[in-house]
C-alpha cells in the first residue's frame, strides 16, 4: 500500500510568517502523497474586530453567526489557503487549495446541540475520496481550508482537526495513512509548561490512566480523542508534535506517537 501523509497545521504557526514559511519548505520536501489541513489562526478574529463583528467563544469553540461565517470563509478559504498554495508552488510543490464545497469534497451538516446553537458550524458526513485520489495520483498536494458545505448551498465552519481526521480515515482504505497534528508544542506533555516532558508513545490504556489522574492538558484531549478515533478506523499511525520538527515527525523520530494496544 502506498503511503499518504495527512498533516494538520495549527493556528499558532499560521500566525507566524517565519515559522509558516519554514514549515511549508519542509512540507514541500516530503516525498510521496500528502495532504495539508490548516486552521485559521488569529487573522479572522482581528478582521472581525476591525469590522465590528462581535466574536463569541464557548469552551474554546467559535460560535459562527452569519457575519462571522463570511469572515472565516474569506480568511480561511481565501487569503490563508491561497497564500499557502502560492508558497508551496514557490517551493516547486504542485498544490491545489480546496474547501469542502469544491468538487463536493467534504459534505457536512449543521451541528445540532440540545442546548447551544453553534450557528453555522458543520460536522462532517462524507469525504469524496474518488476526487482526492485523482488529485493525489497526479502528484498534487491538496491543501484544505476548514470550510465545508451541506449540498443545500450553505457553507459551514468546521474544526480543522476533525477535517484532518475524517480525510485520513476516508483515505485509509486506499493508502497507508499517517496522520500528523503539528503545532507549537513538542508533543503531548506531562507538564503543559515544560516542553521537555514529551510522552514518546501513548496507547489507549495509558491515555485513560493519564486522563483519570488529570495529567493531560485539557486542550489536548480533543486531539487525542480524534487520534484514537482515527486509529480505530484504519489510520496506520498518528503523531502529535512541533511544526518546526516536521521532517522528524514524518520519520517518527520526534513528538508523541499514538498507537493502538
Amino acid at each position: 500500500m502506498e503511503k499518504l501523509f495527512v498533516i494538520k497545521i495549527g493556528g499558532n504557526i499560521i500566525d507566524d510568517e517565519t515559522k509558516l514559511s519554514s514549515f511549508l519548505a519542509s512540507f514541500s520536501n516530503i516525498n510521496g502523497k500528502k495532504i495539508l489541513v490548516h486552521g485559521g489562526g488569529k487573522l479572522a478574529t482581528r478582521l472581525a474586530e476591525k469590522l465590528g463583528v462581535e466574536q463569541q467563544l464557548v469552551e474554546g469553540r467559535r460560535i459562527t453567526d452569519a457575519e462571522t461565517l463570511k469572515i472565516v470563509t474569506m480568511v480561511y478559504a481565501g487569503y490563508i489557503n491561497k497564500n499557502i498554495v502560492a508558497t508551496l508552488q514557490a517551493h516547486h510543490c504542485n498544490a491545489i487549495g480546496l474547501c469542502g464545497a469544491d468538487g463536493d469534497v467534504i459534505l457536512a451538516h449543521k451541528r445540532q446541540h440540545p442546548v447551544l446553537d453553534y450557528g453555522f458550524v458543520g460536522d462532517v458526513d462524507a469525504i469524496n475520496t474518488v476526487l482526492l485520489k485523482n488529485l493525489l495520483n497526479q502528484n498534487i498536494a491538496v491543501v484544505f481550508a476548514p470550510i465545508t458545505h451541506d449540498q443545500q448551498g450553505q457553507l459551514l465552519n468546521t474544526n480543522a482537526d476533525t477535517i484532518a481526521q475524517e480525510v485520513a480515515k476516508g483515505l485509509s482504505r486506499d493508502y497507508e495513512v499517517s496522520l500528523i497534528y503539528s503545532f507549537e508544542k513538542n508533543g503531548v506533555l506531562l507538564d503543559a509548561n515544560d516542553d521537555n516532558t514529551v510522552i514518546g508513545k501513548i496507547n489507549l490504556s495509558y491515555y485513560q490512566q493519564l486522563k483519570a489522574k488529570q495529567k493531560i492538558f485539557a486542550g489536548m484531549i480533543p486531539k487525542l480523542d480524534n487520534a484514537f478515533a482515527a486509529l480505530n478506523n484504519g489510520v496506520k499511525k498518528v503523531i502529535i508534535g512541533k511544526a518546526e520538527n516536521l521532517e522528524q515527525l514524518v520519520q517518527g523520530s520526534s513528538g508523541t506517537t499514538i498507537e493502538n494496544e
